[in-house]
């Protein structure tokens, strides 16, 4: 079997991650006897300095014939704030139309949470993250703009198709071996009464129709946030919108060790995924070779498990609490080698060697 996979290294040190990831793929697809095909792409900051392009729609229409995109990270200290990640990343996600935002809240041996008397068998769950509507849609505007009298004016947009394909993939993932069969739906039904009357009416019809066996629950996003601290192990798969989504996966990837193991994946069910560490390009650590890679490796397990190859991705997470058993830190620079020789660990774990 071959893959096309896009790779989109980014800014900073989004290059050097990624190819800690490309080292790993390679590994992997070496054990499990498929092969791929890399086309790279060079947008970014730099990108965008030399010719004022993001994301062209070309690129868009070149993308769509991927089985997947690897990306590194996005974020420029030369491109003023909002320019790059509209332009690349919300407009990826918009325009492929990858409607789910997948966050797996993990913690793995070896790694430290600021949660007191918790490890790792009472981290692991997983957000579903409604990824193409609500405030992230961007419909409103502002009236007598720049007065005394302005107002702002932004709508959360709620489909009922949007809202249902977001549901029946997160019940679906509650369907998998990997989870316990507990859907969460976190939203806030007691104020946002409209937008939330959709969701809590699409979420219990559809689970009262097709899957009677997933347990349903659900919990306000302030008693949600409480809990990741307090009770995190009551969580399997959650399901929100696109804001609170944001939101709670930060929190999450704090509880799971930060950012340096954190990975995520946008994605469009059967179509194409779009994979990435969740911490930003860290530009100060340029060409210096100390900044983590795990979760780009994080990425790339993601990315094998979302193209059908979940023993090659199996091997990726094991390969990767390997090399965390060899660290002294997880944090940039303290890790007690460097980004390269972590790839290593990690690819040589992969590899059986």
């Amino acid at each position: 079997m071959n893959f096309d996979i896009a790779v989109m290294p980014g800014d900073g040190t989004g290059p050097e991650v990624v190819a800690e990831g490309l080292k790993v793929l390679k590994a992997a697809a070496s054990r499990a006897g498929f092969t791929y095909d890399l086309t790279q792409y060079d947008f970014g900051g730099d990108r965008y300095l030399r010719t004022g392009e993001t994301l062209p729609d070309s690129a868009i229409d070149e993308l769509r014939g991927h089985d997947a995109i690897f990306l590194g990270a996005i974020g420029h200290p030369s491109v003023k704030p909002g320019i790059l990640e509209q332009g690349i990343l919300l407009n990826a996600r918009f325009a492929l139309d990858l409607y789910i935002n997948l966050r797996p809240v993990k913690l793995l041996p070896g790694v430290e949470t600021p949660v007191k008397d918790k490890g790792p068998a009472d981290i692991d769950f997983v957000v579903v993250r409604e990824n193409t509507e609500g405030l992230y849609a961007s419909t409103g505007g502002f009236l007598k703009k720049g007065t005394p009298d302005e107002i702002a004016v932004q709508e959360s947009v709620n489909t009922r198709k949007g809202v249902e394909r977001c549901l029946r993939y997160a019940f679906n993932h509650a369907c998998r071996s990997d989870r316990h069969g507990k859907l969460t739906l976190v939203g806030k039904t007691n104020v946002l009464t409209f937008a939330w009357d959709l969701w809590w009416r699409a979420f219990n019809e559809i689970g009262d129709e097709d899957y009677p066996n997933i347990i349903r629950d659900y919990a306000h996003v302030d008693a949600t946030c409480m809990w990741f601290v307090k009770n995190p192990e009551w969580f399997d798969v959650i399901v929100t919108d696109n804001m609170f989504g944001d939101i709670i996966t930060d929190l999450g990837a704090m509880i799971q060790g930060g950012m340096g193991v954190a990975a995520g994946g946008n994605i469009h069910p059967g179509k194409i995924g779009m994979f990435e560490p969740i911490g930003g390009s860290a530009p100060k650590y340029t060409g210096q070779n100390i900044i983590n890679p795990l979760a780009a490796i994080g990425a790339v397990q993601m990315m094998l498990d979302y193209l059908g190859q979940s023993e090659a991705a199996s091997w990726v997470e094991a390969g990767i609490v390997h090399a965390i058993s060899k660290m002294s830190s997880q944090s940039a620079g303290h890790m007690g080698m460097g980004t390269s020789q972590v790839g290593d660990l990690v690819a040589d774990h992969v590899a059986g060697s």
